[in-house]
């Protein structure tokens, strides 16, 4: 398949081209690696690298012509386009290429710091039920039915997207539900997407070393709304339990509010949380939501919220989301239970901010145990301020906190480690040994920087009516040590332990 240059181009603002638009176009890369003869190259500014150096290997590899921000030396026959921002173009231009593919699907689109991946599945099992044929981008993978696919990033870049989804849409997708990182809107990569809802989750410390501050961050989060979400067909579904959301919906017109209070377009009116899940009765514009979930967890109020307010965005029928919040299984990594013979309760859940253990923690210790072991740790190469806060949540909240590696990467483990401690040491005196952890008596934490070795004695303090907490990567299979990506699943680990009694 070809298209016209021009063609591709058509809703593009362009500085100025240099060379012929009417030329034959067979393919358009970002990556001047997998440039073929007749394809055109995209030059995109990274945190890494600047695709504009790659420009002259792009065109020894056979590109017919080159979009890019800066000017060059132009190379016959070779046509070369300026433009503002290359991201904001290419996310047009891949959407003219694969055909508009979001044009005639109904898409939501998640966003906020915790809740994005939890909400999604509610969605897709929701709109499964009204007969929507849902494919789903986002965290854990991209996927429609039983075509699953591996997820290199939560939103991926704008030319990616609009091949998978275009694939999506050919085999009978009718709808779409995205998780929309801040990165993905910062970089353009959804600009090409129409939307008909915006969900918004809540926005805690997070992405700091890429966003700087919380203002940056928030204002990526507005582009969704304020940028994306067309003005006639539109919905923003806004959570104003969180202090930004309501600060979102005050900059928006007419939104649809969910949160525990009356006053909120979407708010319980009865609800009971327990070891079962979450039960009872949701009030909403198009009438009441009967409620029957298997998520457990105090915080997952906000998220069934959320998912039902985007399902009333739609105009669905209550009937049809209380079916669908029925159907919808657990979600990987998310408070996922792992089975054992300990009489414990033993969790896998990925959360990996202050705020999203807090979360889960608070609705761990609503569930009475008889003591709460949390082991977490925080990855290298990324904000150092959210260590100590994570370390400071998860000293406060269990009886037992074990800091551990996560995703070290090019970092020292140890220099992580240490800044842990730094919040650890805001509620304990002293660090525990591991003989003195094993005694018990009152609470405590201990350091183990190898993750396998600190889950194994984790499992070996297992006692009947505990809860242990394995936070922080959830539904990952791997671990970066360095730059080397290893095979590490904390379920599997957790698995193994129990089978073989742990080890002291």
């Amino acid at each position: 398949m070809t298209m016209k240059l021009a063609q591709i181009l058509n809703s593009c603002q362009i500085r100025k081209v240099q060379g012929r638009l009417d030329i034959d176009v067979a393919g358009l890369h970002y990556d001047s690696r997998q440039i073929r003869p007749g394809d055109v190259f995209f030059a995109l500014r990274g945190v890494v690298s600047d695709g504009h150096d790659f420009i002259p290997g792009a065109i020894a590899s056979g590109a017919v012509a080159v979009v890019s921000e800066e000017g060059f030396v132009p190379v016959d026959p070779v046509t070369t386009v300026q433009v503002k921002n290359s991201r904001h173009t290419l996310a047009l231009a891949a959407r003219e290429f694969y055909g508009n593919p979001t044009q005639d699907m109904q898409v939501v689109g998640v966003t906020g710091t915790n809740g994005k991946t939890t909400i999604t599945y509610l969605l897709e099992a929701i709109l499964e039920r009204a007969g929507l044929s849902p494919a789903v981008v986002g965290t854990i993978n991209y996927r429609y039915g039983a075509d699953l696919r591996q997820a290199p990033h939560t939103t991926p870049e704008a030319l990616d997207l609009m091949k998978q989804v275009s694939e999506f849409r050919t085999r009978g997708a009718r709808s779409l539900i995205m998780e929309v990182s801040s990165h993905a809107l910062d970089q353009s990569r959804a600009d090409g997407v129409r939307f008909r809802v915006g969900v918004f989750t809540n926005l805690t410390p997070e992405h700091l070393d890429y966003h700087l501050d919380m203002e940056r961050y928030f204002s990526s989060k507005y582009h969704l709304f304020k940028e994306l979400l067309p003005r006639d067909h539109g919905r923003a579904v806004i959570n104003v339990d969180d202090a930004y959301g309501q600060r979102l919906a005050a900059l928006l017109h007419a939104p649809l509010t969910c949160g525990r209070k009356q006053g909120s377009d979407i708010h319980p009116e009865s609800l009971e949380v327990s070891l079962r899940g979450i039960h009872g009765r949701v009030a909403t514009p198009l009438g009441p939501v009967d409620v029957s979930s298997a998520l457990l967890g105090d915080y997952n109020v906000e998220n069934l919220l959320c998912a039902i307010g985007a399902a009333v965005a739609l105009d669905l029928p209550p009937k049809t989301i209380s079916a669908g919040l029925a159907d919808a299984k657990g979600v990987p990594g998310r408070l996922e239970q792992i089975e054992n013979d300990r009489g414990a309760v033993v969790l896998v859940d990925y959360a990996h901010t202050g705020d999203a253990l807090r979360r889960v923690i608070e609705a761990m210790q609503a569930l009475a145990p008889k003591r709460l072991l949390t082991v977490f740790g925080c990855g290298g190469d990324r904000d150092r301020n959210k260590r100590p806060i994570m370390a400071e949540v998860a000293a406060s909240g269990s009886d037992i906190a074990i800091a551990t590696s996560d995703n070290p990467r090019t970092e020292d483990p140890e220099r992580i480690l240490n800044d842990i401690r730094c919040g650890l040491a805001r509620v304990h005196a002293r660090e525990w040994s591991r003989s003195e952890a094993v005694a018990g008596g009152g609470r405590g934490y201990v350091v183990i920087a190898d993750r396998r070795q600190a889950i194994e004695f984790a499992v070996s303090l297992l006692q009947p009516g505990d809860l242990l907490l394995v936070a922080g990567k959830g539904h990952e299979d791997y671990q970066i040590l360095g730059t080397t990506r290893i095979h590490f699943d904390d379920r599997e680990e957790l698995r193994r332990a129990l089978l073989s009694g742990g080890k002291q």
